[in-house]
């Protein structure tokens, strides 16, 4: 919430430190402050101060010996006038270094009725005139102080939680990558097959949150370069093509890059998903332009799930285009979904790109969807995601079911 000394405070610091201020002023004391109590050290977090080399943020302390501690604990009142009164609080260090004389302390509490810490002011000499009304005004700004800095507390927990999950796992070279197979819907043959990113089933989290959850602490890129290695390492056991998830900022990395010029890329079908933001399209045609030189396909993913981007398509002239479960899920007997799928067909083949179907789960919309042009099947009907050594090499071809259309 503070900063150490010489750094600069977040804006809830800085909102912080105002009712600090106002809590300085108020009481006429010579410093104010807000001290993180973790069970054993206390942290002085913000602090407003007329003698800032004596009070500085970032300073720490036995929560133990610490005077907010004793009023927690009962042995001393919330509000002393003069410290010298009370012989338990002329025990505590800080009644000789820095000699603190006068005190108020109120509990910082958040939403869920834990304890953050402390909304504190102290003086160097006595002051009679500090009075219940005091701890009131505390009581108020503290409350204050706990609505500013809860969102903070609260991202820093959601932070401490994904890092604690994804750092060992990462460490141990990244998600388990298993494959799924797509298939020729006319013949049955497999051409291909999606390499899927698993995660630990403890975590009861799908891979796109887990990714976003990587990228929302700085460590999306990286995640998915280690993913990118382990499906890699997939090209050498199986045939067909690999088809590789990649975000656009992670393929403009230059170790993307590295890893890529290894691989032979005539068996690689990179996915870009229609979900995921471009900033620069001049930079991303440029990172794939020698890669698909050298034999790369280029797929855009999830088309169809929102046509928000199929600025992709149209700036990428993808290789092909992959129609995303929401448009086949039920197409058999849904006809506004079939125009769509056609539509999306032609548009496609007219510009050169082969479509994948995603998500067919049974052989009626496999044979449907032949009907209406589509190249490529995908989907738990051909096959579940599993180890390379599961993969089928052929399927019963949709046109056995093929329905009239």
């Amino acid at each position: 919430m503070g900063t150490d000394v010489g750094k600069q405070r977040t804006e809830a610091g800085q909102q912080v430190g105002e009712l600090l201020t106002t809590a300085k002023r108020a009481l006429g004391l010579s410093v104010a402050f807000l001290a993180r109590m973790d069970g054993t050290t206390q942290t002085l977090e913000v602090v407003e101060s007329s003698i800032p080399f004596v009070f500085r943020e970032g300073v720490t302390q036995r929560q133990d010996t610490t005077f907010c501690q004793a009023i927690m604990d009962g042995k001393l009142p919330p509000v002393i006038p003069d410290v010298t009164a009370y012989p338990e609080a002329m025990k505590l260090p800080a009644a000789r270094i820095p000699r603190i004389r006068s005190y108020v302390s109120v509990p910082v509490v958040l939403s869920d009725g834990s304890l953050y810490g402390t909304f504190c002011a102290a003086g160097l000499t006595s002051d009679r005139g500090l009075t219940k009304r005091d701890k009131s005004l505390m009581d108020v700004l503290a409350r204050a102080a706990s609505v500013v800095i809860e969102p903070e507390v609260r991202e820093q927990a959601r932070r401490r939680d994904i890092e604690g999950r994804l750092l060992p796992l990462m460490s141990e070279g990244g998600p388990q990558v298993v494959l799924q197979p797509i298939v020729d819907l006319a013949s049955g043959e497999r051409v291909g097959a999606e390499a899927l990113s698993r995660f630990p089933r403890e975590w009861n989290l799908p891979p796109d949150v887990c990714f976003e959850q990587a990228h929302s602490i700085g460590q999306g890129d990286d995640l998915e370069l280690l993913a990118l290695e382990r499906a890699a390492e997939h090209l050498r056991g199986v045939n067909g093509y690999v088809a590789m998830n990649v975000s656009p900022g992670t393929l403009l990395r230059p170790d993307t890059a590295a890893l890529f010029a290894r691989l032979p890329l005539e068996r690689v079908l990179l996915e870009l998903s229609e979900h995921d933001q471009v900033a620069d399209y001049d930079a991303l045609k440029a990172a794939l332009a020698p890669l698909r030189a050298a034999g790369m396909r280029l797929a855009i993913d999830d088309v169809g799930a929102g046509f928000s981007s199929l600025r992709h398509i149209v700036l990428t002239a993808p290789d092909v285009i992959k129609l995303d479960r929401s448009l086949i899920d039920g197409v058999t007997n849904d006809h506004v979904l079939a125009t769509l799928v056609r539509s999306l067909v032609e548009f496609a083949h007219a510009s050169g790109a082969r479509v994948v179907a995603e998500g067919i789960e049974n052989g009626t919309d496999a044979a449907t969807l032949l009907g209406l042009s589509v190249d490529y099947g995908q989907g738990w009907h051909f096959g579940r995601p599993g180890p390379a050594e599961d993969l089928p090499d052929r399927v019963p071809p949709a046109g056995n079911l093929l329905v009239p259309g």
